[in-house]
């Protein structure tokens, strides 16, 4: 048995504004960057075996701020946990996508939320099989979380993830089961600042 502790990314200007970051490479801004170095300060009370990351800038530069404060080394990048791509939603706030695709209109390019399931989950389950009996840090993306989260615990709506928010889950035999989610072991980061939605808001899905 293994715990994957999953952290979402620090605030963009895009989180900021509540525009759609999708697959878009938007950096972290300056609140990010202190919500990384308060989720990396909260997490360096327990000790870490490794630290992952999406490719994105966002996610990948808020490991690395964890992983300074954790004392770990350079976060590995694993591709298939990057965010969901929106298509032709990305950049767009959520006004404009209900405007220009209203109802159950299709978005142009979004990827259906099983098929990020479909890489997110296999890819999670390995990081954990490398490190049997193991702890260890996953930066991602609000969409790619929720994702997980409506594999392994379907019968719950969760709340909004936020920047900078841990969620614990835990391996056995090949599967993931939610430990905890908003892990206690956060709560504190969550007080230097509220993030916004990657896109949280279910009617995002009324297209799939």
């Amino acid at each position: 048995m293994s715990h994957l502790y999953l952290v979402r990314h620090g605030e963009t200007d895009w989180n900021r504004e509540r525009r759609v970051q999708g697959s878009t490479d938007i950096p972290l801004n300056e609140m990010g960057r202190v919500q990384a170095i308060a989720t990396g300060r909260l997490l360096a009370t327990r000790r870490w075996d490794a630290i992952y990351a999406s490719p994105l800038s966002r996610a990948l530069e808020t490991a690395r701020i964890i992983a300074r404060e954790c004392g770990l080394g350079e976060p590995v990048v694993v591709p298939a946990i990057i965010e969901r791509s929106y298509g032709e939603a990305e950049g767009m706030d959520h006004d404009s996508i209900d405007a220009r695709f209203p109802g159950n209109t299709p978005v142009p390019g979004r990827e259906h939320w099983r098929d990020v399931s479909a890489r997110v989950v296999p890819a999670l389950v390995e990081i954990a099989e490398r490190h049997p009996g193991g702890e260890v840090l996953v930066v991602s993306h609000g969409g790619a979380i929720r994702s997980v989260l409506r594999v392994v615990d379907p019968d719950v709506i969760h709340p909004t993830i936020e920047n900078g928010s841990v969620h614990s889950f835990r391996h056995t035999d090949g599967t993931l089961e939610l430990v905890h989610f908003d892990d206690p072991i956060e709560r504190a980061s969550l007080e230097v600042g509220t993030g916004t939605l990657e896109v949280q808001n279910p009617a995002e899905d009324r297209a799939d």
